[in-house]
């Protein structure tokens, strides 16, 4: 049995609804509008209609803002629902899935409760069909979802074909260069000509062709996300127009021969150079926590504990989201500030206060300015900054300083970005080798369709249509979950069992593992 309850704010409480009536009437010049309604749609099915019941009130909504409803209400000119393509973590039913566990526990059924959840928006006005399209595209994002059906469902189980044994690329070592080319474009791969060749020399050395399991897995490695292949590229020869410029150019390269640095000259080597100098040459650099472990930038400090002077470690780190947020502004904004506090974390520390600073052009421009195959900018800038917003308030995170800057060079590609500052006691952080034998440990939270390739998504040029061919790369934060993490790397005696930690972020277990 599905049970299908709505939520709706009550008049007093529905300024979203209000909000976007306004903005269909400004921005999009839909005049026809008169009023926009905003319901939350629940289906549950697997749960007994006693509990169902007692839900309705404590889990589908707020009594004190929210009214329930079970059937739409009649009168709407329009009526559609938006929902989550199948697999993206929806969080707003994994809640609700976890409070109807609590609320039915010591109930005769075992079977785990299944909840969907969709949004349905009921239009009112004389609406053409080319505005009621464009309010649905306006309020339905194809990175993540779709519109639904308005329908009753008979069963929210969802079954999916078991994958066959992974296929093998046949002929891969056979290809010449333009044969890479057109797998690297058919396959979606983020690596460039010269990767794919040195794939295809690497596996004819072999006397094999690799899976596609193993391309995807190089890609993911290898991609600018992970590997930093932009900041790595060789730099052979330098020109300058510009004095200051070539004099800090020219200071650079003094320091390499101090330090005595062999790796070739790069971007990534100029923006090091500074660390390495104090760290040899100057012995400046003493407090510097360094390990193998792939963290956050780690500082060794003192603290007063209580009146006691204990040894610390102060841990900062910041994270672009720039592609995720232009695509998935709410997703993108919201992994942002988690992402950064995963590095952090896996270095057993506890974030507790963060900064934003953003990028965008002119949120107040009419809809129709929009540059194609993009969101408009008014959408990117509310949703990012709820995303953000929304997912520090969950795991308790202070935004100390938050800086929107509004220029037209940003039209074209938005900028998010998110720091952090953590701290852990210096005792309760082990960090050693990894041995054979050692028991590897995957936690956090259940991962579906969202956030798949979220690095070489990252690191691919992208086009007009990228907003709808993106949409597994966004990964869904889950702040609750990251939040209980927090709490156990508290606990001295779970940290002490640590040996060496790792963020299981964009990469996947592709780079996860392989950094530990």
């Amino acid at each position: 049995m599905v049970y299908r309850v709505y939520s709706e704010r009550k008049k007093e409480f529905s300024s979203e609804a209000e909000g976007l009536r306004n903005d269909f009437a400004v921005l999009h010049g839909i005049k026809g509008l008169e009023r926009v309604r905003i319901l939350r749609r629940y289906d549950v099915e697997n749960v007994s209609k006693k509990t169902f019941d007692e839900c309705v009130n404590s889990v589908f909504s707020d009594p004190r803002t929210e009214t329930s409803l079970f059937s739409l209400p009649e009168g709407a000119d329009h009526a559609f629902a938006a929902e989550y393509l199948p697999g993206q973590y929806d969080q707003c039913a994994d809640a609700a899935g976890q409070s109807i566990r609590l609320i039915g526990l010591g109930s005769d059924s075992q079977a785990e409760p299944i909840v969907r959840t969709a949004r349905v928006y009921l239009l009112y006005g004389k609406l053409s069909d080319a505005e009621l399209a464009e309010i649905k595209a306006s309020l339905i994002n194809p990175v993540d979802s779709r519109e639904g059906i308005l329908g009753e469902y008979e069963s929210l189980a969802q079954t999916y074909d078991e994958p066959e044994r992974v296929e093998f690329i046949e002929g891969f070592t056979k290809l010449d260069d333009a044969g890479l080319k057109k797998l690297i474009s058919d396959m979606g791969l983020a690596m460039d000509l010269a990767d794919a060749v040195c794939c295809r020399d690497y596996f004819s050395s072999e006397g094999r062709d690799p899976s596609v399991t193993e391309i995807k897995v190089l890609d993911t490695y290898w991609s600018d996300h992970c590997r930093h292949t932009t900041f790595n590229t060789h730099i052979d020869s330098v020109e300058f127009d510009d004095e200051t410029v070539k004099a800090s150019y020219e200071r650079y390269l003094k320091l390499r021969e101090e330090v005595g640095d062999k790796k070739p000259v790069c971007l990534m080597d100029m923006a090091t150079i500074g660390g390495k100098y104090h760290r040899k040459v100057t012995g400046a650099l003493t407090k510097l926590d360094d390990s193998k472990e792939i963290n956050a930038c780690t500082v060794k400090t003192e603290v007063d504990h209580d009146g006691k002077t204990e040894p610390w470690l102060l841990l900062f780190k910041n994270e672009t989201h720039n592609h995720p947020t232009e695509i998935e502004p709410f997703g993108g904004a919201a992994t942002c500030v988690g992402g950064a506090i995963r590095d952090p974390l896996s270095g057993r520390g506890y974030v507790y206060q963060s900064m934003r600073i953003t990028g965008a052009a002119d949120p107040t421009r009419p809809v129709s300015e929009t540059i194609p195959g993009k969101l408009p900018q008014r959408r990117i800038v509310r949703e990012a900054a709820s995303g953000f917003s929304s997912y520090g308030n969950q795991i308790g995170l202070a935004t100390g300083l938050v800086r929107e800057i509004y220029h037209e060079g940003y039209a074209a590609k938005r900028m998010e970005v998110g720091a952090v500052i953590a701290a852990a006691p210096q005792e309760n952080v082990r960090r050693e080798e990894p041995e054979a034998g050692d028991v590897v440990i995957l936690m956090g939270g259940k991962t579906g369709r969202d956030g798949c390739g979220g690095a070489t998504g990252a690191s691919k040029a992208h086009t007009v249509s990228s907003i709808e061919l993106c949409g597994a790369e966004v990964q869904k934060g889950n702040a609750p979950e990251e939040r209980k993490l927090q709490r156990l790397f508290r606990n001295p005696k779970a940290s002490r069992m640590i040996k060496r930690c790792n963020d299981f972020g964009a990469g996947g277990v592709s780079v996860a593992i392989g950094e530990l």
